[in-house]
């Protein structure tokens, strides 16, 4: 129970308090935690003594917490859930709570590189049966090592971001022509926040994973599908990602998804050793995607093929070193029916069968058209964490 003011029951209760970064009025930016509708001024809280964080709590992004550490993120958090529950705290904290409508929220963290992964065999399948009919559905690798690419850092934007229709090279009949995407999609992901480095040479193991990852975002990695179906070959994703990608204003903590945690799928064949994690856990996040308003799919988590620990162990055995601030992604999170995908490439399986919406008929994105990811997970005593949600509106291309 938190005697915050409608907070008690809400997704955002103290069993979730994520993280995220803001703008009230003429201050400077700031690191609060939401409950309820508010959110709260940890930079005031710590400068008034009632929560300790070396001053990191102070600073303009969430970096400088995330270095701390395990120990500490769980220190501050039992420090607020005993601060918004215990009603002897109220007359200090209420002071610093302040409605969420009055706030601008920003990109919660400084992102330091960001590698986006195709972990979905749902999601994959589907791509392969696309682009490659009467082949396998996936490639020999696939079922080996968790598949990804290198993204770009300074293009990762804050929820709410509006994201303009990018240009470049696409195929045709007569060769390549230059212009606007006409086959402009979106992935709906969940993205890892990396708080504690490695040192260059080293490997994380899959059994470190909760002391390297702070927490997590919703992530909308959005598609040229023709730039990328012309560049991808032989090197892979490059300007039909890089232009924009857009997460959570909020970073949902690893504590705040204890209770979500859940047997991943049956891998087979056997994983190489640096990949078994014991037990073989995912998330069991359940996904909504709403295109113009309109839910047109729920995709599943918990159907993820590779694991977060999988992952985080992959990108790190060639010795590559984490900073704090990578960001990580799931890749396109698809479930088994048509109704649990993803991306619309799958949604239209291509563009052949158009999805009916209100505002008409779509393959594709078209200019104004607005998406919005959301996400739930299972909580503590049979509560409900709502991840921060992930939304972008197309502009028409410069």
């Amino acid at each position: 129970m938190t005697w915050v003011t409608g907070a008690d029951g809400s997704a955002y209760g103290v069993t979730n308090l994520p993280y995220g970064v803001f703008v009230h009025g003429e201050r400077e930016p700031r690191i609060g935690v939401r409950v309820g509708d508010f959110v709260l001024d940890l930079a005031g809280a710590e400068a008034a003594g009632l929560v300790l964080a070396a001053g990191a709590l102070g600073r303009p992004t969430l970096n400088a917490f995330m270095a701390l550490g395990r120990p500490q993120w769980t220190a501050v958090r039992q420090r607020l859930t005993e601060l918004l529950t215990d009603p002897a705290h109220r007359a200090a904290v209420e002071p610093l709570l302040v409605p969420l409508g009055e706030v601008r929220l920003l990109l919660p963290f400084e992102v330091a590189d960001y590698v986006d992964f195709y972990s979905s065999e749902h999601h994959a399948a589907n791509v392969g049966q696309i682009f490659r009919p009467g082949q396998p559905p996936l490639l020999p690798n696939w079922r080996h090592l968790p598949i990804g690419y290198h993204g770009r850092a300074g293009t990762v934007v804050v929820s709410g971001t509006p994201v303009t229709r990018p240009c470049g090279q696409r195929p045709g009949p007569e060769g390549p022509t230059y212009g606007p995407s006409a086959r402009l999609d979106i992935e709906a992901e969940v993205g890892f926040v990396v708080g504690v480095p490695s040192p260059l040479g080293s490997r994380v193991s899959v059994d470190d994973f909760a002391d390297h990852v702070f927490g997590v975002v919703l992530v909308n990695d959005w598609s040229a599908r023709d730039i990328q179906a012309w560049e991808y070959q032989p090197l892979g994703p490059f300007l039909g990602k890089s232009f924009a990608t857009s997460v959570s204003a909020w970073v949902t903590p690893l504590d705040a998804l204890a209770d979500a945690f859940r047997p991943g799928p049956e891998q087979d064949p056997p994983v190489a050793d640096y990949l078994r994690d014991v037990p073989h856990l995912g998330l069991d996040l359940r996904l909504q995607v709403e295109w113009n308003g309109e839910r047109v799919s729920e995709p599943p988590f918990a159907t993820m093929y590779w694991t977060p620990a999988q992952q985080l162990a992959h990108l790190t055995v060639n010795g590559a070193s984490l900073r704090t601030g990578d960001l990580y992604a799931s890749g396109t999170v698809s479930g088994p029916e048509r109704g649990q995908v993803g991306s619309f490439l799958e949604l239209t399986w291509g563009g052949a069968e158009p999805v009916k919406l209100d505002g008409g008929t779509r393959t594709f994105l078209e200019d104004g058209d607005t998406v919005t990811i959301t996400a739930t997970a299972p909580g503590p005593d049979g509560t409900t964490v709502a991840l921060g949600e992930v939304t972008g509106t197309i502009l028409p291309a410069r």
